[in-house]
């Protein structure tokens, strides 16, 4: 009988966990990801222009993403920012929910805790790109560059509030040129 509930219990948890992986790398209703999207093209370092308030990125400035392509056809995901006057780091990886021509990815950084990554606006060269994750609470805008004009930022925002996002909790992430040039000597 020990056995049998231990069974059902492991499985049970086995579901809830699969479950829990479902719901956090779903594609927000009404968001489409962006098809014809090639990997190759966005590797590299983007800046994070704009995002919706999150814990694990709660006051920090200077954040940028860094994406290499494994062999796998996985995606080496680092991210960095300041906080508190520290740089700090995570590092994860990102793999497909399907078809790698569709921009629809889950991140981990945590083992069994992966997040939807889903670009649904990019960019025709690749300069800039609005990411959702498994729902509307969770926005970032990213550029090539540190800074992004006015016009497009606004463009986006706007496509951002058309598609049902809070806009209105937009923070805009501080760039300062001193400190950009340094993370750049560093890596």
């Amino acid at each position: 009988m020990r056995i049998r509930t231990l069974a059902i219990g492991l499985a049970a948890l086995a579901a809830a966990a699969a479950c829990s992986r479902a719901v956090m790398t779903r594609v927000p209703a009404g968001i489409e990801p962006v098809t014809g999207f090639e990997a190759q093209r966005y590797m590299g370092r983007w800046h994070e222009i704009a995002r919706l308030d999150h814990r694990f990125e709660r006051g920090m400035t200077d954040v940028t993403a860094d994406y290499t392509l494994n062999p796998d056809g996985s995606v080496r995901v680092l991210n960095r920012g300041r906080k508190d006057g520290e740089w700090r780091s995570i590092e994860g990886t990102a793999r497909f929910l399907g078809a790698p021509d569709v921009a629809s990815l889950g991140v981990t950084f945590f083992p069994g805790f992966p997040g939807g990554y889903h670009v649904f606006a990019l960019d025709e060269a690749y300069r800039w790109a609005m990411i959702s994750g498994p729902n509307r609470g969770y926005l970032w805008i990213l550029a090539r560059e540190p800074r992004m004009d006015q016009a497009t930022y606004d463009r986006l925002v706007g496509l951002a509030r058309d598609k049902g996002f809070d806009v209105n909790g937009l923070i805009r992430v501080s760039h300062s040129a001193l400190e950009v040039g340094q993370h750049r000597a560093k890596n």
